[in-house]
């Protein structure tokens, strides 16, 4: 039912009118253990058309304790941002991900994943989605008051070079939260 599902999102042609055209990019099985909910593909994984195999994907596999053979089984990990195709760029960096992607396809694929037992919620866009009205005015706060969403959720600042800044400023981060994370990826995994 999943794979299906996934054929389908794949020949999607919704965001035809992109710069670099519709080129959906989505991970997911029925097995899928962890969801991983970020924004949307940004030029290099769409030219490559690999999730997250660039160097925010290599911090966020050093956040979760694995390597990316255990990243890419999609048995393990299930890879749904809230827009399937790179948005294109903005004036200051990649445009939000197109609304559209999440209306036709999220709750029908979502859905079928029966067996995530830990979402992790990766910027503003998903944190609206899956956290909703729960979460707080900033990203920061949202992510300091991580507790109130654990152990099925997690929300996270996206792991991007782009944000080494926010992580200096908040070292908590890394000494709070990754190593309860990293602790609760093993146990799934198991």
């Amino acid at each position: 039912m999943v794979a299906g599902l996934l054929a389908s999102i794949r020949q999607c042609q919704i965001c035809e009118g992109l710069d670099l055209g519709p080129r959906p990019i989505v991970q997911a099985h029925a097995e899928s253990r962890i969801l991983i909910a970020g924004q949307a593909p940004g030029q290099i994984t769409h030219r490559k058309g690999i999730p997250f195999d660039d160097p925010s994907g290599n911090r966020l596999r050093d956040w979760l304790g694995i390597d990316r053979e255990a990243f890419y089984d999609r048995r393990k990990f299930a890879i749904v941002p809230m827009g399937f195709c790179y948005p294109g760029k903005g004036k200051s960096g990649d445009l939000p991900p197109r609304s559209e992607c999440a209306e036709k396809w999220h709750c029908d694929l979502l859905g079928r994943l029966e067996n995530i037992e830990l979402t992790l919620v990766i910027g503003q866009y998903a944190l609206e989605w899956h956290l909703g009205d729960v979460r707080a005015k900033t990203l920061t706060e949202t992510v300091k008051n991580w507790h109130q969403f654990w152990p099925d959720k997690l929300p996270l600042p996206h792991p991007s070079p782009r944000n080494i800044r926010w992580f200096k400023q908040n070292p908590w981060f890394e000494t709070e939260i990754l190593p309860v994370l990293k602790e609760r990826v093993q146990k799934i995994l198991v």
